[in-house]
């Protein structure tokens, strides 16, 4: 994907956004790690998603965290998942909160997507609280 100056931009400020929402580290870390191979997908994620998408007006990102709980858990992809419930706590989204979007997700998802979800956010929020007491 060749960047021009307004993909540049929206790519910057889709940078920006990710890092604010899932913390600059781990998007240091998961930048640092991307193949030649990769890059184009990294590239179009940062740009489309954090940028173009991410940073609408209609929508805060509170909201935004919350569905994409939901759409994760519908889609079953446990490694988003987790990513976004860190996300979402980082856009003030409270553990009732998430506790009570996977419930919403068990009946109209389906229990076992839902309990996958339930495992992986509580592993999350525990690392959260871990990392929050040292």
């Amino acid at each position: 994907m060749d960047r021009s100056d307004t993909h540049e931009t929206t790519y910057d400020e889709g940078l920006a956004t990710r890092k604010e929402v899932l913390g600059a580290s781990h998007v240091e870390r998961s930048l640092g790690q991307v193949s030649e191979f990769s890059r184009p997908i990294q590239e179009l994620v940062t740009e489309y998603c954090w940028g173009a998408v991410w940073n609408r007006d209609g929508l805060d990102r509170r909201s935004r965290s919350m569905i994409n709980i939901a759409m994760l858990t519908a889609l079953n992809r446990s490694h988003e998942l987790g990513v976004h419930v860190r996300g979402a706590i980082n856009n003030g989204v409270s553990e009732q909160e998430i506790q009570e979007i996977l419930m919403q997700t068990a009946i109209y998802v389906g229990v076992p997507a839902a309990l996958e979800s339930f495992r992986v956010a509580e592993k999350v929020l525990n690392e959260l609280k871990v990392s929050e007491a040292s």
